[in-house]
């Protein structure tokens, strides 16, 4: 069947594999022809597990003979390279782990294993996941299946590339500031950035800790909002299937940043949103979600010198195995003034203050349409965009994803439109704490009436 079974959601493969109408050792050879025909030309996928078509013949010998059979049963899945997976390496894209073999798997990992996937690889990042960019100094750079001459986004770019070229049928990201949401939105897919603590996060790697575990989030990938429902039932370790969350009747509002002008194309893609979700019994709201703009000028605050600090203590004494991304980033902490004593601290106050702000104005209006970013996919090593005629450092333009992290919200990008070069246009839809089943169901109906995931039109 070929690419025939590689253009399938991972539930179809699932079922199909269930069904026995096709093996997991078929599914699993057909991505690995498609990884060595396609991955050359995008580098997303970095390290192929040598023992995944073993792991296939034992998922069909379980099937065979009446074995337990999980809900991922025999799907082949990757995993972003900055998540532990035992006996595979996992680099982070830095020089200091080039090699680095994990003893112990991620829980997450752990529990798509025990729920029947094969893991088929691990996918690129930026060194230590830093930009909205997908190069390091160990594989090089990720391209994006749409255009190559363009990025996949960060830093699950190497997930999301993977995924709309038909490299895996779903996988794992993570996200402190967008690097789930960012990478789906350049690339055609659909991610979830769960709440904040509602999938767990160990074994990634820089680890989630101090101040990263206010934001940082291990999620979803995939090329249906259907697989993002079925992988978020296995990575909380619920058990049986999950219940699809009826949204008809909600009120919803939009979320567009007077401070971050965005392009026409992605201001209609968040138009035809809202109006799929009116046709479907949703209620559009003409109101202003309070605090997300302010959410967005906090991220700074909150991360930036954390992570400086998290780099300095990596690489102390081995500056020089740093890529150029991580050498910017420490010698412009070395150029800015120290963080008074009190900056987090009122920081995490304010935060504080706006969650609650925004929990008693959702109680009313439970979720919010808005950008993902300003922009489509930007050309490799862009440093500023420009939207509408005005310049954008690519920081500023990508802070629509950065909010849903500053207050630990769950946010799902699914597909909505496409801009004049024909690139894909996400948006995100964000929702109350741990009703993240809200929000994939809201996603589910924008990706029903605007089409979804669509094979890249270039030859790949």
């Amino acid at each position: 069947m070929g690419d025939e079974l590689t253009d399938q959601s991972a539930a179809r493969l699932a079922a199909l594999i269930r069904g026995r109408e096709v093996s997991p050792e078929e599914v699993v050879e057909a991505y690995i022809r498609r990884i060595e025909r396609v991955n050359p030309k995008l580098n997303a996928v970095v390290t192929l597990n040598p023992g995944a078509l073993d792991c296939a013949w034992e998922a069909h010998a379980t099937l065979m003979r009446g074995g337990e059979v999980g809900p991922l049963h025999g799907v082949p899945v990757t995993v972003k390279d900055t998540i532990e997976t035992v006996g595979l390496r996992t680099t982070s894209g830095t020089r200091l782990r080039a090699e680095f073999m994990p003893e112990k798997g991620a829980t997450a990992v752990r529990r798509l294993k025990a729920a029947g996937a094969v893991i088929l690889g691990k996918t690129n990042v930026p060194e230590m996941a830093i930009p909205y960019e997908c190069d390091n100094p160990v594989f090089g750079r990720t391209n994006n299946p749409h255009d190559p001459s363009r990025t996949p986004g960060g830093s699950s770019g190497g997930e999301a590339a993977a995924l709309g070229a038909c490299l895996s049928a779903a996988g794992l990201g993570s996200d402190l500031s967008g690097s789930i949401r960012v990478p789906t939105h350049f690339c055609g897919v659909v991610g979830l950035k769960p709440t904040t603590g509602r999938v767990p996060g160990d074994g990634h790697f820089p680890p989630a800790v101090g101040a990263f575990a206010l934001g940082a989030v291990v999620g979803p990938m995939a090329r249906r909002v259907e697989d993002l429902s079925l992988l978020l039932n296995v990575l909380t370790g619920a058990r049986g299937p999950a219940a699809a969350a009826d949204v008809r009747g909600w009120r919803v509002a939009q979320f567009v940043d007077e401070n971050t002008p965005v392009t026409q194309e992605t201001l209609a893609a968040v138009g035809a949103a809202l109006r799929a979700l009116a046709e479907a019994g949703l209620v559009v709201a003409d109101e202003r979600p309070p605090g997300l703009g302010r959410a967005i000028d906090l991220w700074p605050a909150l991360f930036s010198r954390a992570s400086a600090a998290q780099l300095r203590e990596t690489y102390g004494g081995d500056e020089e195995a740093a890529g150029p991304v991580v050498r910017a980033v420490l010698a412009a902490a070395d150029r800015s003034p120290g963080q008074d004593a009190g900056e987090f601290e009122r920081a995490l106050a304010e935060r504080d203050r706006l969650c609650n702000a925004l929990a008693q104005w959702m109680q009313r209006t439970p979720l919010v349409v808005a950008p993902v970013g300003a922009v489509p996919a930007f050309e490799h090593g862009a440093r500023r965009v420009e939207v509408l005629g005005q310049p954008l450092s690519v920081f500023r333009a990508f802070g629509y994803s950065r909010a849903a992290n500053v207050l630990g919200l769950p946010a799902a990008s699914v597909p909505a439109g496409r801009s004049p070069e024909g690139l894909p246009v996400g948006v995100q839809v964000i929702g109350r704490p741990f009703e993240d089943e809200a929000v994939l169901a809201a996603a589910s109906i924008i990706e029903e009436a605007l089409g979804g995931w669509a094979q890249p039109s270039v030859e790949l």
